[in-house]
């Protein structure tokens, strides 16, 4: 008896976080400037999907997983560096502590959207960002 009250125990600890809703913040930029960003989670047991919204765009996320207080997801977004537009895979990790979430952003690839060849980017893969999310009221 005591072996399955330390299993429940256990399994209530691990229970996913519930993140559905809509989420602010400011993502850390160039120049120390910050970028407002809202998302829009759906969390089906451990699945996350959802959107990320900026000032005049959307971007799908996919391959969401939450466990416990962890989450991990990536931002598929299309970002525009000089005169060409650049196809971008955003992963964010993070984790949900005290009503937040703390994530971490890290380019992880750049394409040419037009020709799905190359692209440069001003600060180049793996350039990490940290950040703050509240859950919108």
């Amino acid at each position: 008896m005591k072996a399955l009250l330390l299993a429940l125990a256990a399994c209530a600890a691990m229970a996913a976080a519930e993140l559905s809703g809509i989420w602010v913040g400011q993502i850390p930029g160039r120049n120390g400037q910050f970028t407002d960003v809202a998302f829009e989670f759906t969390q089906t047991g451990t699945k996350l999907s959802g959107k990320l919204y900026g000032d005049y765009k959307s971007s799908p996320i996919v391959e969401g997983i939450v466990s416990g207080e962890l989450v991990t997801f990536v931002v598929l977004a299309s970002e525009q560096a000089g005169n060409q537009i650049n196809d971008s895979r955003l992963r964010f990790t993070g984790r949900v502590q005290s009503g937040e979430v703390e994530l971490t952003r890290e380019r992880e690839s750049v394409t040419n959207a037009g020709n799905k060849g190359g692209a440069q980017t001003r600060n180049g893969l793996g350039q990490s960002a940290t950040f703050r999310l509240k859950r919108l009221a």
